[in-house]
């Protein structure tokens, strides 16, 4: 019984291990680094906000774990091949790297979820026809391009070595897309082909490539969009997203931290091109 446990207790460690971290400034991202390092890992810390970075760095220190900080652009090939000369310099090749940047551009959405025939858009209303191309390349190249142009940066000495592992972040919009979100829908859905099919093609090599499906979290962004400033109270359609999800809640940040330790670990060594839906049950429920 005691072997058994400490077989399971090896397959889950990460001990030891390397980690890059993309937006990992922010709510969801910040935590798996902050939960990660607690448990012996050394990260690396990219994020655009170079504050951001730095604090979730301190947090780490302060828990006597190992991190960087590293500012930086997922969207430039040159800063992320910095990065990349750094972190091997101090602690060698990545055993792991976390794609978790993105993010949507208003402009790329629309301002109502039906478009009615023969009604025009009220003003300052926004329908299919008004969204803005710019916006919607800006979305794509964040949530998209920001997860290709890493991966062919940090995967690049764990295909070289025969090991590691590649866990993306896309959305339970893979799944079903919302509405009036469509470019970030449709960007979140690339992403999560694009995690198939780099599952396969680097299926030789040793290094898994696996992805995340969240649904509703708490985070900041979130409580500005779906809950009233004044009031504090959800909004209507806050309200029709917790009636949509069978477990009656918004996801905290830690409710991502069972799958993130699990795919990034040994005890995942045969799981590869899965997209793991954490979104309270949003994605399978149908009336």
């Amino acid at each position: 019984m005691a072997e058994m446990k400490r077989t399971l207790e090896n397959y889950f460690s990460l001990e030891g291990r390397v980690g890059i971290i993309t937006g990992a400034g922010g709510g969801l991202c910040g935590e798996m680094a902050r939960a990660l390092g607690s448990l012996g890992a050394r990260i690396a810390v990219l994020d655009l906000q170079p504050e951001n970075a730095r604090k979730v760095v301190e947090d780490i220190r302060r828990e006597g774990g190992e991190a960087e900080a590293h500012p930086c652009s997922v969207l430039d090939r040159g800063q992320l091949q910095e990065v990349e000369a750094a972190v091997r310099r101090r602690w060698g090749v990545p055993d792991f790297l976390i794609n978790g940047a993105g993010g949507n551009d208003p402009r790329g959405s629309t301002s109502m979820e039906f478009l009615e025939r023969g009604t025009a858009p009220a003003a300052g209303e926004r329908s299919f026809f008004e969204l803005e191309p710019e916006a919607i390349d800006a979305t794509f190249a964040l949530n998209f391009q920001g997860t290709v142009l890493p991966t062919q940066v940090f995967a690049r000495g764990m295909v070289e070595r025969g090991s590691g592992c590649v866990l993306n972040i896309s959305s339970m919009n893979a799944f079903t897309p919302l509405t009036k979100i469509p470019a970030y829908a449709a960007a979140k859905a690339a992403v999560a082909n694009f995690t198939r099919w780099l599952a396969v093609h680097f299926a030789h090599t040793g290094v898994r490539v696996n992805a995340l499906a969240p649904g509703f979290f708490l985070t900041e962004q979130l409580r500005f969009l779906y809950f009233d400033k004044t009031t504090g109270e959800p909004t209507p359609r806050a309200r029709k997203v917790i009636e949509h999800t069978p477990l009656g809640r918004y996801g905290e940040p830690e409710d991502l931290l069972g799958a993130v330790i699990w795919l990034l670990s040994d005890s995942a060594r045969f799981v590869t091109g899965t997209l793991v839906a954490i979104d309270g049950g949003f994605s399978a429920y149908s009336i």
